[in-house]
């Protein structure tokens, strides 16, 4: 094993400002849901998703959840969603008692493609859920013309995607909701927590009573609803995350460029493409080894780990449809660009905090890794 220190997947940015933000808030007295959560809504809305309004919950995974209740999604529906991306998409409509239905990627994004989509729509099917992966704006206006023509709600996934841009609009700004997460790891975060984008009152009322156990004034109950509050403690460390996240996903992009150049040219690393009309933010800079089976990936990210200290990850090793928690329901149909996927991706470090030497050393392992053949 190499004696080289590890260059790590991910370093969440935690500093001094944030730090005297919480104790702003401890001295303050006021640690659950405030006026420092109600200051960040407005601010993340205003931000980064053009004025839109925004309610701020404990995880994304709630976002997600009361989202799709405060749309009315619950038992007998069904809502699209993609199968190669994180359980929480899925596990979020299965919670509302809805049924999450797995539609295939496209090859170059790994985002919903939209003829699949429209290919898995049924009589029960009331809405389609892309995710923005890896930061990487999904196919709006294809999906949308799905959703149009099918007579679907269209909602977003934009967990990863903090600051992307499709078409010089905001993702989370189409849907009827979009979710951002806050998890310590996103391109931005308020230690854990989810944001909810709504396109309108209603939507965003919804969210609000379903997250303070169905009230908005206390013990005035209007719903059977849920304890999903942000604290002020979270926002507070939010709100310095969101004025430094412009910067840093601008890091991010300067990062992935360079990996770009230096792997282009590496035989059989396929590196992220960007399709014309989006910015992508780059939550992973995730790379394919061109045609290779789940084990001979696996031998090149234990090469990277071991002999290069080079941090990566896979997202996501096992599709939705495959998991155990998920297997009631796999569907009937094949989703080959998901399978492909995941036999394929490796996710390697873009985070702000890399050096010009630390971009050099992953463009160097990965060469000699694929190069060698693991």
């Amino acid at each position: 094993m190499s004696d080289l220190p590890m260059i790590p997947a991910a370093k969440p940015l935690i500093g001094e400002e944030e730090r005297v933000a919480v104790d702003r808030v401890l001295r303050s007295g006021m640690v659950a849901q405030g006026p420092e959560v109600a200051a960040f809504e407005e601010e993340f809305a205003a931000e980064l998703v053009g004025g839109r309004t925004c309610v701020a919950v404990n995880s994304g995974t709630s976002g997600l959840h009361l989202g799709l209740l405060a749309c009315g999604v619950g038992p007998g529906d069904e809502v699209i969603v993609p199968s190669f991306t994180f359980a929480a998409t899925a596990n979020s409509v299965a919670l509302t008692g809805a049924t999450p239905v797995f539609a295939d990627i496209s090859a170059d994004t790994f985002n919903l493609d939209p003829d699949s989509v429209r290919s898995v729509v049924s009589e029960r099917t009331v809405a389609v859920m892309p995710v923005h992966l890896y930061g990487h704006p999904a196919d709006m206006d294809g999906l949308a013309a799905v959703a149009a023509q099918q007579g679907l709600a269209l909602f977003e996934d934009a967990a990863q995607a903090h600051g992307a841009m499709y078409g010089g609009r905001p993702v989370g700004s189409f849907g009827a909701f979009g979710m951002f997460s806050l998890y310590p790891t996103k391109n931005m975060t308020s230690g854990e927590g989810g944001m909810v984008s709504c396109a309108d009152e209603e939507i965003a009322r919804g969210v609000r009573l379903l997250r303070n156990q169905g009230m908005e004034r206390q013990y005035a109950n209007e719903l059977v609803g849920l304890n999903n509050r942000m604290t002020d403690i979270h926002a507070a460390i939010g709100r310095v995350q969101l004025g430094k996240v412009g910067a840093w996903t601008a890091q991010r992009q300067a990062n992935a460029a360079v990996l770009d150049e230096g792997l282009g040219a590496v035989a059989g690393v396929v590196t992220p493409p960007v399709r014309q009309g989006c910015t992508h933010v780059y939550h992973q800079y995730t790379i394919r080894i061109d045609g290779a089976t789940g084990a001979e990936r696996d031998e090149v990210v234990r090469a990277l780990r071991e002999e290069h200290r080079v941090g990566c990850g896979v997202y996501y090793p096992t599709p939705n449809h495959e998991l155990v928690s998920l297997a009631r329901y796999a569907p009937s149909w094949e989703l080959p660009e998901t399978a492909r996927a995941a036999r394929e991706v490796i996710s390697l470090p873009v985070h702000p905090s890399l050096s010009q030497g630390d971009l050099e050393r992953v463009v160097d392992a990965v060469a000699a890794v694929v190069g060698a053949g693991a």
